[in-house]
């Protein structure tokens, strides 16, 4: 079952290389700085943007209090669970990382090397999560923008050495779901009020 959910016939450790191969001192400061806003310690700072942003949406239109609201409490509700389930399934599964589970000199670190619970990727858990909750009231631009952030952080781990495609994957996956439950549970919520 592991070849196939994965190692996908050799197709994880083939997509890690073809990422993590690419060295370039600007390509690894951006990845650098990628990996760093998908920092769960950003979750306050990240929290208090959106606030502002709820403020300033609402003082131009009441009408909108309830989806800033919602949107809110989707992001807060969402990053407690999903900081739950990830807290679960790293030490659960304990998946190596790319430095412990590939040859000696075959993975390219940026950073500090990290040996264990690769999965899933927390970094791009936490990407997900900011850009899911807010996605209701994102514009065109916005949703773009938002899509690149999850991109950039996810694509980052794989370039600094820090995890496997398949990771970065499991990461986004399970954080979008804890986020279109949270947001189902709140909209019904809602609806009863």
């Amino acid at each position: 079952m592991k070849a196939i959910l994965y190692d996908w016939g050799g197709a994880n450790i083939w997509l890690f290389h073809a990422i993590n191969d690419v060295r370039n001192g600007f390509l690894d400061q951006f990845m650098l700085l990628g990996t760093r806003l998908g920092e769960h310690a950003l979750f306050p700072f990240y929290m208090g943007l959106i606030t502002l942003l709820a403020l300033h949406e609402v003082a131009k239109d009441s009408r909108e209090s309830q989806r800033w609201l919602a949107v809110i409490a989707v992001f807060s509700i969402a990053y407690f669970l999903d900081g739950l389930l990830i807290g679960l399934l790293k030490p659960q599964l304990d998946f190596p990382r790319p430095p412990l589970a590939l040859p000696p000199g075959a993975v390219h670190i940026i950073g500090m090397a990290e040996y264990h619970h690769s999965l899933p990727s927390g970094h791009s858990s936490f990407a997900m999560l900011c850009t899911a909750s807010l996605w209701p009231v994102l514009s065109r631009y916005a949703r773009i923008a938002g899509l690149f952030f999850v991109f950039w952080v996810g694509i980052s781990r794989i370039s600094l050495g820090a995890h496997f495609p398949a990771d970065v994957l499991a990461g986004f996956l399970s954080s979008l779901a804890v986020v279109l439950l949270v947001y189902s549970a709140v909209q019904a919520y809602l609806r009863r009020s």
